[in-house]
């Protein structure tokens, strides 16, 4: 099968009081590029990730948009800082001693002090995050890849509809190549009688002109080349996998031959028929844009 470089995935799970959100989607690129949109406190998980991302896609600008949500309680401890009150304690009394103040320090004041208690957040569970993300992540990265197949086969069939089409613009090229060179040595003939008149034109001499014509205007490596690529993008196409750059190339190779062909031809038929032989590669060329 072949994948379309364009899809959307998307998937919602919640578990153990964590709730992910994972949506997916990518347009066309050379290479494959990530670009990740979460909250901070799953940064430590970047490189698992965009590991995890290269098992389903190869190539592709993909955007990744991650939202987490903690359902249960806030996860926080309040620690009791013994030493910083002592010498709140300390200092107090000191203060009562030397000014003359009667020490009226209350437990609840005391407790009021800077750092005497602190709110520290509990150690986040990164293998029970992790697990639930993982499953959100592959989840609907399944759901992605699904799409992009659906959609490459659509763009396979398309392709190979086209591909069927420009066998026939080169099987005609190949069939009308040879009548025009025939035609062509009799005109050559017809003019040469019309010039001579009952002078006997010299065979060897028209011979040698069709010859000359007949090499200057010779597709036949072309052709078989042309039809040598049709056969490989088809096969390409049927195998499947990640073919996308394979076939640019062999597009490229197609119109190369394409424009080979149109500079050699005089028919105007043949002219015509390379034109819309280029018309159909450069389809095909696009399209292929779209192939992972």
């Amino acid at each position: 099968m072949i994948k379309s470089m364009t899809g959307f995935g998307r998937c919602e799970i919640c578990e153990d009081n964590r709730k992910f959100t994972v949506e997916m989607k990518s347009v066309n690129h050379r290479y494959l590029d990530v670009n990740l949109k979460m909250p901070k406190k799953l940064n430590f998980f970047e490189a698992a990730i965009r590991n995890l991302l290269k098992e389903y896609i190869q190539r592709g600008k993909v955007d990744v948009f991650i939202t987490y949500e903690d359902l249960g309680q806030e996860k926080v401890s309040i620690r009791y800082n013994k030493d910083v009150a002592a010498k709140y304690l300390d200092y107090l009394r000191q203060m009562s001693a030397d000014f003359g103040l009667e020490d009226d320090t209350k437990l609840s004041s005391l407790a009021r002090f800077p750092e005497v208690f602190s709110m520290e957040e509990e150690e986040p569970d990164e293998e029970g995050i992790w697990k639930t993300l993982e499953k959100a992540l592959r989840s609907a990265a399944e759901g992605f890849v699904a799409a992009r197949v659906r959609e490459g086969e659509s763009l396979k069939t398309d392709l190979c509809a086209k591909l069927d089409e420009m066998k026939g613009y080169v099987d005609f090229i190949e069939e009308r190549s040879p009548q025009i060179v025939s035609e062509y040595r009799q005109k050559l003939t017809q003019r040469v009688q019309e010039l001579l008149g009952d002078v006997k034109a010299d065979e060897s001499r028209l011979l040698t002109e069709v010859t000359v014509y007949a090499d200057k205007i010779c597709v036949d490596e072309e052709i078989v080349r042309l039809q040598s690529h049709i056969s490989a993008m088809k096969k390409s196409l049927t195998d499947g996998g990640s073919i996308g750059r394979k076939l640019d190339f062999l597009a490229q190779e197609m119109n190369r031959e394409a424009n080979t062909i149109l500079s050699k031809t005089t028919d105007l038929e043949l002219s015509n028929c390379g034109i819309e032989l280029k018309t159909l590669i450069e389809k095909v060329r696009e399209q292929i844009q779209n192939i992972e």
